[in-house]
């Protein structure tokens, strides 16, 4: 008896033992996943994976990006919010799934400010007023006549309710006073191609989406949103120039984990994600897709997510905006 008592108390002690290293192992020891909220195939999974290369040549550790879109972002969010929080999920958080979407979805299944926690801002996109070449306008203010002129025929696309597209949409549409209809989409990237096929005649969508069909002569931009007229479209007019100043824009990502990953791994993910964003090659793959690398403090990511959800909550209130 004494000896079978001992050899229960060791594996005991084994079973102690066990968490309490799995506790302090060395991270990371295994594969790291990027949850993408979008379709595959568009600007941000450019982004992401390379941004999974840098972070994999930091760390020593594949990383693999999974898409879940659906919903505006939302479907792929909730799986951060509700992942483990060991620090070996991260998720690519943006201007619908962290702001547009509480606005237009009440049961949104997480709290963008309590549910997740912040890694960094990793970059701002340039979003451009394109229209199909059917459509006889080319400008903003012969679109707008255009679609006075024929109230609910054009229809405008985005890759989901609640994202940068949709919200940038509504916005025109209440400033300008014009009846179009907003047809979602499960991402960029279909939403771009039904424009080029005449599915839909206009979009709000992100530059480096559009670009190379814009410069084909498959789309025709009319503005953008940015600031500043893009290097590569000097003869397109911003918005303000266009007479519409508060359209001014850029669609935004960021990088997320679950709420409860310890302090420690969280710092792990930070260091090499920044280090990745000051990287030549992952600042050459950003550039191809006209994005801007916008490493920040997770101070700085909360604060702008907070002031993002002020800003298109008073904008849906205002336009009347909901869910299509």
């Amino acid at each position: 008896m004494r000896r079978r008592e001992l050899a229960g108390l060791g594996l005991a002690a084994l079973g102690v033992a066990g968490p309490a290293l799995a506790q302090g192992e060395a991270f990371p020891s295994r594969p790291i996943r990027i949850i993408l909220p979008y379709a595959p195939g568009g600007p941000t999974d450019a982004l992401s994976r390379a941004l999974g290369r840098g972070i994999t040549e930091r760390l020593g550790q594949p990383v693999v990006v999974e898409s879940r879109p659906g919903a505006g972002g939302v479907i792929g969010m909730e799986a951060v919010a509700k992942a483990p929080p060991d620090g070996y999920t991260m998720g690519i958080g943006g201007t619908g799934s962290l702001a547009g979407t509480l606005s237009l979805m009440p049961q949104t299944p997480y709290d963008p400010l309590k549910d997740f926690a912040a890694i960094s801002m990793m970059a701002t996109v340039p979003e451009i007023l394109a229209v199909h070449p059917g459509v006889p306008a080319r400008s903003v203010a012969e679109l707008v006549a255009y679609a006075k002129a024929q109230p609910g025929k054009l229809s405008y696309g985005s890759g989901g309710n609640g994202t940068g597209p949709h919200l940038a949409g509504e916005l025109m549409r209440m400033r300008t006073g014009i009846d179009i209809v907003h047809v979602p989409y499960r991402g960029a990237a279909p939403a771009t191609t039904d424009l080029i096929a005449g599915q839909i005649q206009m979009m709000i969508g992100e530059g480096p989406a559009m670009m190379p069909f814009i410069q084909s002569g498959q789309l025709r931009a009319l503005a953008v949103t940015t600031r500043a007229r893009l290097a590569p479209l000097p003869q397109v007019p911003t918005m303000a120039e266009a007479g519409l100043p508060d359209l001014e824009l850029e669609n935004w990502y960021c990088l997320l984990a679950p709420a409860a990953v310890p302090p420690e791994r969280l710092a792990v993910l930070r260091r090499a994600v920044l280090e990745s964003l000051g990287d030549a090659e992952v600042r050459k793959v950003f550039a191809t897709q006209g994005a801007n690398p916008a490493p920040g403090t997770p101070e700085a990511l909360m604060d702008h997510v907070r002031r993002e959800i002020a800003r298109w909550a008073e904008v849906s209130r205002a336009a009347g905006t909901r869910a299509d």
